[in-house]
């Protein structure tokens, strides 16, 4: 894929000096992303998924229109990181389509930036929370339709269980033996939806993000202060609890989502405090008294919800996610589902912080 990439892709962007370097980039489930570098720039290349993304003008395209209004935002000091930008190819589009070598498209390069992928103190979970939460504050005013939904029902419980159900009953690679126990557990959980179909009829649309998790935020290397919002490609309209729970999902576990040592997977209530206390400051004067209620059921519902695509991933052949094993898929279902045991364990304790 390099040698394609170097010989018919990047020219496209204003690489053609042989010392144009090209390395793999970060550790996505979904798109293939590289580093692009010369002695005088860089760009983060991407190929998307258009199997995931049957829209690719329209992802190109609601990116820029949140960079825009992130600029604006920038520009009026209302908003206080660094925005990723589309970079154009040399005839002015925002994104290169290859037919069946796939639809390219590049974005800014930050030097300095830095991610992590587990949570390890206090400190980078509050970071991270207040920049998402500023981010939210920033995209509060901008209108819903302007943006498509590039995903349709991409976070709806109930479609995402009935899709588990459906999974379970066909079967289709021999799989369910090794996971019935917690596909069962999954699809019990049904008092969770009566309370997300009750707040979903109350809460405000807004703009999202939709996939929060810790390593969509930049730190910048120099002061592990916060840089920049990356991967709007599942921005779209949704609730604020949907942001909220995803990213405290991906910070209160002091494992990876993909580890098997169950022991040390559960939710650490000090990075919830610390997660919520941040948000909720970042997003002071916007969020709603409703919306902040809705925070706690969030985190539940996001948990669960993975849980459950990862679990029908598993059952369906691992057509979603990328694996690096056959098991992989399955690993990170009971991850999120033993995360999901822990919030409910905790809830007593927990759900105070939301009233």
């Amino acid at each position: 894929m390099i040698a394609f990439i170097r010989q018919v892709v990047v020219p496209q962007f204003g690489f053609y000096s042989a010392d144009t370097t090209i390395t793999p980039l970060g550790n996505g489930h979904i798109n293939h992303t590289f580093l692009v570098a010369n002695p005088t720039k860089k760009v983060v290349l991407q190929k998307l998924n258009t199997a995931i993304f049957t829209m690719p003008d329209a992802v190109v395209n609601n990116s820029a229109n949140i960079s825009h209004h992130l600029l604006s935002k920038r520009k009026e000091k209302h908003y206080a990181m660094q925005v990723i930008s589309p970079v154009l190819t040399e005839s002015g589009l925002l994104g290169l389509d290859l037919g069946e070598q796939g639809f390219w498209r590049a974005i800014d390069y930050l030097e300095y930036s830095h991610t992590i992928d587990v949570v390890t103190i206090a400190q980078q979970a509050e970071v991270a929370a207040y920049a998402f939460g500023h981010f939210a504050s920033a995209l509060s005013d901008m209108h819903t339709d302007s943006v498509v939904d590039v995903i349709p029902n991409f976070l709806n419980l109930p479609q995402r269980l009935a899709q588990l159900r459906q999974s379970v009953d066909s079967d289709l690679c021999g799989r369910l033996a090794t996971c019935q126990p917690w596909a069962e557990y999954a699809l019990s959980q049904t008092e969770v939806l009566a309370q997300l179909a009750d707040f979903e009829t109350k809460l405000p649309k807004r703009i999202c993000h939709n996939d929060t998790k810790i390593n969509n935020m930049l730190f910048d290397k120099r002061d592990m202060s916060s840089m920049a919002i990356i991967d709007l490609d599942t921005c779209m309209s949704g609730y604020l609890m949907y942001d909220f729970g995803d990213m405290v999902r991906a910070f209160c576990s002091p494992e990876p989502e993909d580890s098997t040592l169950l022991n040390h997977v559960y939710a650490r209530p000090e990075i919830i405090t610390i997660a919520t206390k941040a948000y909720l400051e970042a997003l002071n004067g916007i969020i709603t008294p409703l919306e902040k209620q809705s925070l706690w059921l969030g985190i539940k519902v996001m948990s669960l919800m993975l849980g459950a695509r990862f679990l029908t991933d598993y059952l369906t052949g691992d057509v979603y996610f990328a694996t690096e094993h056959s098991q992989h898929n399955l690993d990170r279902a009971i991850n999120q589902l033993t995360i999901y045991q822990s919030l409910v364990k905790q809830q007593a304790q927990l759900i105070t912080l939301f009233n």
